[in-house]
């Protein structure tokens, strides 16, 4: 039995360790094509491990975070996410709090219904970054509905950094401007 334990913890702790590679990661690509976000909206941020990790190249942004259960206004006492909302974004009230306040947008698990990536990228400012990770499955309807919304694809990566998920993609794309 404590053998057993001990082979849990090292499972947990290798997840933890490619968890945070792969948030690296993705701030990374951020950091690539905006350095100095002012604002960032994590969607179904939990416990906010990806703010957590982002704040490491972005010290002077301020992070929020949305999520359908309490656990993100642990985030906020934690002091991961400066505000937390609890809900989901397609909440008609949450939604119009949140229009265009956003620099940067991470949803880092494919979007629940279409209309959760259309507020995603109505959360975002014009020329905001939207970043969207998804399993290989999911790869060919997001691109559709993605072209649908008002944005550009800036890169599209697939990601071998979890060894516990395979497949996994990545897209960069900025809002386009309003229209003058």
């Amino acid at each position: 039995m404590n053998a057993m334990n001990s082979v849990n913890r090292l499972r947990t702790r290798v997840r933890d360790l490619d968890r945070q590679r792969r948030h690296r990661s993705t701030a990374r690509a951020v950091l690539r094509v905006l350095p100095e976000p002012e604002s960032w909206l994590d969607i179904g941020t939990g416990e906010a491990h990806f703010p957590e990790t982002a704040r490491e190249f972005f010290p002077y942004t301020s992070f929020d975070g949305v999520d359908a259960t309490t656990r993100v206004t642990w985030a906020r006492e934690a002091d991961r996410v400066e505000e937390a909302y609890v809900g989901t974004l397609t909440d008609p009230p949450l939604a119009r709090a949140l229009r265009a306040r956003y620099d940067v947008v991470t949803l880092l698990r494919p979007p629940a219904t279409p209309q959760e990536l259309h507020a995603a990228v109505a959360a975002l400012r014009p020329t905001g970054i939207l970043v969207l990770e998804f399993p290989q499955s999911h790869a060919a309807g997001l691109r559709t509905e993605l072209d649908a919304q008002p944005c550009t694809v800036l890169t599209t990566t697939r990601l071998v950094l979890d060894r516990f998920a395979t497949n996994t993609h990545r897209v960069v794309a900025r809002r386009d401007p309003s229209p003058s």
